[in-house]
């Protein structure tokens, strides 16, 4: 069986060192940096030739930068004959864009799935895809894994919740909440949002009994956090006794740090799919949680044919 070898980019080398350990394995030496004119510089400095090839690498801020380094890798893994490459995405940049919004708009996660392809990528692994579609934008296996044993673990066994309720900020979020609340044995609530324009939201109302309950909030991901500050707010309003929140994806852009320690959330939890900033470790509200042991076991899976179904949940 050919060896398994793990590169990794800049954007996010803290989490593959942890993947690595899990594993059982070495971080491969690579030389990612830049030129003087900001082009960037890869150099594959070991020999892959036939081997099972595995690039860790979130396409978070400064996005673009850390997109091209993703390709630029894949294409030099590539022409060194690698036997397969898989681009492991813990955070995937632009999943957003999965449609046209509006007239004459891209449908910029489709440019990236195809830019992965044509770098060389044979498989994409991720987590927390914003819509679960984008899966069928790559023509090749897409091993779309989910944080919630992590998060679960923490809510149910470190919380001390009281009369736990799981409360989707908005009603796109509606099945990853009810998810939740059938694994907590707990009710669901909704709170009712209409968004004002791009990263604006304003709360309605709340469906669903949140009086005198622990309340925790179920996300994807918090960019500017304005829809957790605000739906937490809302649940403090209708009689919440704590606010919580668990979101995989820290993007935490903007005055989000700001929002969330004026807010009255109790504690935000999130991964390690995304670094924190200064700010965002400083913050005493934000608890990380490490995604390694979830992509670890995954790319072992992968690699001795075994089945990865059971992640999927």
């Amino acid at each position: 069986m050919p060896s398994v070898r793990i590169f990794a980019g800049n954007s996010n080398p803290e989490l593959a060192r942890e993947i690595c350990g899990y594993i059982g394995t070495g971080l491969g030496t690579a030389r990612v940096g830049r030129f003087s004119d900001g082009e960037i510089r890869v150099e594959i400095e070991e020999s892959v030739r036939g081997a099972d090839v595995y690039v860790i690498q979130s396409t978070c801020a400064p996005v673009n930068d850390n997109l091209m380094e993703l390709l630029i890798m894949l294409d030099a893994l590539k022409r060194a004959s690698a036997g397969s490459i898989s681009a492991v995405m813990p955070y995937f940049g632009y999943g957003r864009q999965d449609r046209k919004a509006a007239p004459r708009a891209p449908i910029s996660a489709r440019l990236v799935t195809d830019l992965v392809t044509a770098a060389g990528a044979n498989r994409i692994i991720t987590m927390e895809l914003h819509a679960g579609q984008i899966q069928g934008f790559f023509n090749g296996p897409v091993d779309h894994l989910y944080c919630s044993p992590v998060m679960l673990g923490y809510l149910m066994d470190e919380l001390d919740l009281h009369r736990p309720v799981v409360v989707s900020p908005d009603a796109g979020g509606v099945e990853r909440a009810r998810a939740y609340a059938r694994k907590m044995q707990c009710s669901l609530a909704i709170v009712d949002k209409r968004r004002a324009g791009p990263n604006v939201a304003e709360v309605m109302h709340l469906i669903g009994d949140v009086e005198g309950r622990d309340a925790v909030l179920i996300d994807d991901m918090i960019d500017t956090a304005g829809t957790l500050t605000q739906a937490a707010r809302a649940l403090k309003e209708h009689g919440a006794r704590r606010v919580y929140a668990a979101a995989t994806h820290p993007v935490l852009s903007g005055p989000a740090i700001g929002r969330i320690e004026a807010s009255p959330l109790e504690q935000v939890v999130v991964s390690n799919t995304i670094p924190l900033s200064s700010a965002g470790r400083a913050c005493p509200k934000i608890k990380v949680l490490s995604a390694a042991d979830v992509f670890g076991e995954a790319i072992k899976r992968i690699h001795d044919l075994n089945s990865v179904s059971s992640l999927f949940s």
